[in-house]
């Protein structure tokens, strides 16, 4: 391959036969500047490059698949035929890779999706929105459920926001100038306003809604409210790219002297749910990119900070140039998952921009030593605030230019006040994508304190009927995914179905179980039973499948190595109880049976 370099007039003149070309050179090259073609033999083609030194080097290569794609994704545009290919050194390199295509078509979410009935798209009355069954609806929760409790643990406050928000909020947070095709727009009243592609300017009014001292810093906000992004319809793809879609959404504000901590404990925590489901990780710092709003030096501070956590928690990270958020810089985290494919979930982002934009402050320690803070009902009628509303209207009045908009800053500290940073914090990113990432991770069979089906009880014949229905209430009412098989099938035929449908446990009963209050469990990917427990055994054995906390919220912990006295009088077996009973005072042993 021979890389040339031409001008823009040479390129339109090379390509005056190819309309699109025409078009990507006369927008996508400036005036007076030049561009980069690729001659290979007779065939001289428009492309950035970089290019294999000859095509020589490409031993093995394979024409996989084509797809119809409407010209720059946009349906009103010609629709053309896409072709993929991949080329490699070796032939065996190529037999390993359509190996893992094989295994990676046959853990397609969307096909384990349809086929453990989870949940499923309709192409013309809501495309991009999914539809959960029951049984995805249970995952879905279950997520939710896990990142809840562990917010519980590690000092997060939960708030619900509004769904759609006046122009004026977006164009204050900047993301009219920045976002505005990708957001929903209706006209109320002759008014626009959008669906929330995004939770945190709602955050930054929780905040803002009245005086924050330095004590109450950081502040951690989580929120699992419905978003919505106007994704291309080319671009949708099962849940991997979706229009509605919810986050385990944060934004912490706090002084700049905790910054460093909380983006290592949010890296902390990042490191524990990910250890959970078995996924290595590797991590990347996304810089300031063309399309941003700030000044550079707010940005350097920003990316400098990130920097220092990282190496602070001794975590290793490559350099992501150019591809932070419009509002600042990112820490990107790419999964591993069981087919060595790479996947972005989480992120963690440090953000001092929208703080000024909407102007928020907290009294500094200094000011309520010396006693200079005013009251809060003060403040609130304080000259200071008249002005920022004055500041707060121009804003928006003037946000029609984009260069004002990108400049914009909102207010001006009250004496006595200092500005808070804002941290953005996602774990597992949007629920809809994690649950394609981990239905693939883990081919649909999920682990038990995930799964939608944990457990089916199998009677061997219609006189034990009874009993597995008893045994499938009790699990219920303990919190389990239990059902009972109650049809008139052999048993044999009643757990494979069960095994088909990837239930964890398989609890036989017969005549002697029946007597004993027993049951025979056999898990899902084991030929030979595990063996016969009592019912309380089984319970024990499905809680503590169930921990995957990184504490108990459950328990009362001691005080300088002591329990409170009434607990210490308890014996042993209630002071550690855990899951099922939850209550001092308690029978531990008729709770767990």
């Amino acid at each position: 391959f021979q890389r040339l370099v031409v001008t823009k007039e040479e390129a339109l003149e090379l390509f005056a036969h190819n309309p699109f070309k025409l078009q990507l050179i006369s927008t996508k090259v400036p005036d007076g500047s030049k561009t980069s073609v690729y001659r290979i033999g007779s065939l001289v083609d428009l492309c950035r490059g970089p290019h294999l030194t000859r095509t020589g080097i490409a031993k093995a290569f394979w024409v996989n698949k084509n797809s119809q794609a409407y010209w720059l994704g946009k349906a009103e545009n010609d629709s053309l035929q896409r072709v993929y290919a991949i080329s490699f050194p070796t032939e065996k390199m190529l037999k390993e890779y359509k190996k893992n295509i094989e295994e990676a078509m046959k853990r397609d979410h969307r096909l384990i999706g349809k086929k453990q009935d989870l949940f499923f798209f309709h192409p013309t009355m809501s495309p991009g929105s999914c539809f959960w069954t029951s049984h995805g609806a249970i995952i879905y929760k279950k997520l939710i459920d896990f990142i809840r409790r562990e917010y519980r643990l590690r000092g997060f406050d939960e708030v619900i926001t509004p769904n759609i928000y006046s122009e004026a909020l977006f164009q204050q947070s900047g993301h009219c100038g920045n976002y505005k095709d990708n957001m929903y727009s209706m006209n109320i009243e002759g008014e626009t306003w959008y669906l929330k592609p995004m939770n945190c300017p709602g955050h930054c009014m929780i905040f803002d809604q009245k005086v924050r001292s330095y004590k109450e810093l950081p502040i951690r906000m989580a929120d699992f409210g419905v978003l919505h992004r106007n994704e291309l319809s080319g671009t949708l793809s099962g849940l991997t790219r979706v229009r509605r879609f919810q986050q385990d959404d944060a934004h912490i504000f706090c002084r700049p002297d905790q910054v460093q901590d909380e983006i290592t404990h949010a890296l902390e925590f990042l490191k524990f749910v990910y250890n959970t489901f078995g996924f290595d990780f590797s991590v990347c710092l996304s810089t300031r990119p063309k399309k941003a709003i700030g000044s550079r030096a707010i940005w350097d501070t920003a990316e400098n900070g990130l920097k220092n956590a990282l190496e602070a928690c001794g975590i290793e990270y490559t350099l992501n140039p150019g591809d932070g958020a419009f509002y600042g810089p990112k820490i990107d985290i790419r999964l591993r998952d069981a087919l060595n494919r790479y996947h972005q979930c989480g992120t963690i982002q440090l953000d001092f921009n929208l703080p000024i934009r909407f102007n928020l402050q907290y009294r500094t320690a200094e000011s309520e030593e010396t006693g200079d803070a005013h009251s809060a009902s003060e403040v609130a009628n304080s000259p200071a605030d008249d002005k920022k509303a004055s500041h707060n209207s121009a804003a928006v009045e003037n946000v029609g230019s984009k260069a004002k908009a990108d400049e914009i800053t909102l207010g001006e500290l009250k004496p006595g006040f200092e500005r808070p940073v804002m941290v953005h914090r996602a774990i597992l990113g949007s629920i809809e994508r994690c649950t394609a990432i981990l239905t693939e991770h883990f081919g649909g069979k999920w682990p038990f304190w995930l799964s939608p089906r944990q457990v089916m009880v199998v009677p061997v014949s219609d006189k034990y009927s009874d009993y597995a229905d008893y045994l499938r209430k009790q699990l219920v009412r303990l919190g389990y995914e239990a059902d009972a098989d109650l049809s008139t099938r052999t048993m044999n035929k009643k757990v494979r179905e069960a095994q088909v449908a990837a239930y964890n446990y398989i609890a036989v009963v017969g005549e002697k179980e029946q007597n004993d209050l027993t049951v025979t469990l056999r898990k899902r990917d084991t030929a030979r039973p595990l063996g016969t427990f009592g019912i309380a055994e089984m319970f024990d054995m499905f809680e503590k499948e169930s921990e995957v906390n990184s504490d108990d919220l459950h328990t009362i912990q001691p005080f300088m190595g002591r329990l409170p006295e009434a607990l210490a009088k308890l014996p042993e077996p209630l002071k550690n109880c855990e899951g099922c009973c939850h209550h001092v005072g308690e029978n531990h042993d008729e709770k767990k049976s």
